[in-house]
């Protein structure tokens, strides 16, 4: 099940995520928004949740302390 999130302004964005290469070599996981339901679209990982930037009603996901 993909996780969904409606923001402020009541725009629905769909978290995703994908695997990339950094420049040394290493992989890492990373998580992106989008207005749209792509194949990459996936839950929101244990231990973060979403927060959203007053101003835009821009999304991002934040590790919890």
């Amino acid at each position: 099940m993909a996780y969904n999130h409606t923001n402020s302004k009541g725009v629905t964005y769909h978290l995703n995520s994908k695997m990339v290469v950094l420049r040394g070599g290493k992989e890492q996981r990373i998580y992106y928004f989008s207005k749209d339901v792509r194949p990459e679209a996936t839950d929101l990982p244990d231990g973060f949740s979403v927060n959203e930037n007053p101003r835009n009603g821009f999304l991002t996901i934040k590790r919890d302390k």
